[in-house]
């Protein structure tokens, strides 16, 4: 039971790295696509506090979006997995 309960540990543990490594490679990518599409068709009379507008603008809707919410699935999945193996290796 222990050797369970320190497998789970760790696998947590390792989960939400790889979460939060996923989260930050996942809002750079979002950043930099926002970046280029300003840079590639700027607004005349456009300044520097117009283009960080647009930037936060279009990564608070990344906030809400689905790939964000699908990063989720990271931490969720796999303990819903073993979940099940247990379940069907014990109890079916």
């Amino acid at each position: 039971m222990i050797g369970f309960l320190r497998l789970v540990l760790f696998w947590a543990v390792f989960s939400a790295v790889a979460y939060w490594v996923l989260l930050i490679y996942s809002r750079s990518l979002r950043r930099e696509a926002l970046e280029k599409e300003w840079d590639a068709n700027p607004p005349e009379d456009a300044n520097a506090e117009d283009r960080a507008g647009f930037i936060a603008q279009g990564m608070a809707a990344y906030e809400g979006s689905l790939r964000r919410k699908l990063l989720w699935g990271v931490i969720v999945l796999p303990f819903i997995a073993i979940g099940l193996l247990l379940y069907l290796v014990n109890y079916a």
